[in-house]
């Protein structure tokens, strides 16, 4: 897997610097950056060779999907990804742009930059072109989600629905990217924590903020692993699995962002600093696609619906 991850993450750090991602969501032109997805491969990595595709699983295709929230990655990859799989299984041609998921929860991750969007409706998805679409802004600083205009008639090519929706692939992206971003947040304050000297000595060497990255890096654990058995058990994707780790990962965010923040100071909040890139990146995830609330009544559905005692509904409902 590390053979896979290495490029694709050298990739990212040539084509998707904090500069570039900045210029997108302040309106720049990302065909320069999608090109580089387009031109290697990648976005193909979930399609069956048969097809054209390189056959990969979910669970070694994990690890890009944490990279793309660890750069803070401003385009749908991982949604185009699962999209381009869902469509090839179908027989459906894969559109060459990016790809949303227009999931029933508002607004939509990157309807802005998106050229075309999977939409369910009436247990179908329906692949549809959004070039001549109005789309709402949030309003959010930097924020690249919107509302689509969808039509009242769908008559698009379409498939039937995964199990659990597209909310749930989704979900699966989200997740993934909180888990990447926030290991690129603990990441960020360990070193500033080892660089920032006050009193004579590095911060770092304080046991107030040794305790705090201590948590951090507890929390940033969780959610990975968390991500990793989300996409363990493959496509389609395990609902119980991805609606636990939408919790824990999403749990993780709110504790992350602040101890970063707490870690940096006031720097921190500054728009030019890289900590405020990533740590909006890091709430917009949390809170797209559901909640944790959402996913905690889901979770608790599920396990109301179940006459297994706990241990061997977890056991038998999570594996792969």
């Amino acid at each position: 897997m590390m053979d896979l991850l290495e490029p694709f993450e050298k990739m990212l750090a040539d084509h998707v610097p904090p500069a570039a991602v900045r210029a997108v969501e302040q309106g720049g032109d990302p065909a320069e950056m999608w090109a580089a997805f387009a031109d290697s491969g990648f976005l193909d990595a979930l399609v069956p060779e048969t097809t054209g595709g390189s056959g990969l699983s979910l669970a070694e295709v994990a690890p890009l999907l944490m990279a793309l929230g660890r750069y803070a990655v401003p385009l749908p990859v991982g949604e185009t990804m699962l999209a381009r799989a869902l469509l090839a299984e179908a027989g459906i041609e894969r559109p060459a742009g990016a790809i949303a998921l227009v999931t029933g929860a508002l607004p939509t991750p990157f309807a802005r930059v998106a050229g075309h969007a999977l939409v369910e409706r009436q247990g179908r998805v329906h692949l549809l072109d959004l070039s001549g679409q109005s789309i709402t802004q949030t309003g959010v600083f930097g924020d690249l989600s919107g509302i689509p205009a969808l039509p009242e008639t769908l008559s698009n090519p379409f498939i039937a629905a995964p199990p659990g929706g597209l909310r749930t692939i989704g979900a699966l992206v989200r997740t993934s990217a909180l888990a990447g971003a926030s290991a690129r947040l603990l990441d960020m304050a360990v070193a500033y924590a080892n660089e920032r000297v006050q009193f004579g000595k590095p911060i770092a060497k304080l046991q107030a903020i040794q305790q705090q990255l201590a948590v951090m890096a507890e929390h940033v654990v969780a959610a990975r692993i968390a991500a990793e058995l989300a996409c363990a058990g493959g496509l389609p994707v395990n609902i119980n699995a991805v609606a636990a780790a939408k919790i824990v990962s999403g749990q993780a965010a709110t504790q992350v962002a602040t101890i970063a923040h707490a870690v940096f100071g006031a720097i921190g909040i500054s728009e030019e600093h890289d900590l405020n890139l990533y740590t909006r990146r890091l709430h917009q995830s949390r809170l797209a696609d559901g909640s944790e609330a959402h996913w905690a009544r889901t979770l608790g559905t599920e396990r109301l619906k179940s006459s297994q005692p706990s241990v061997d509904f977890v056991r038998t409902r999570f594996g792969q």
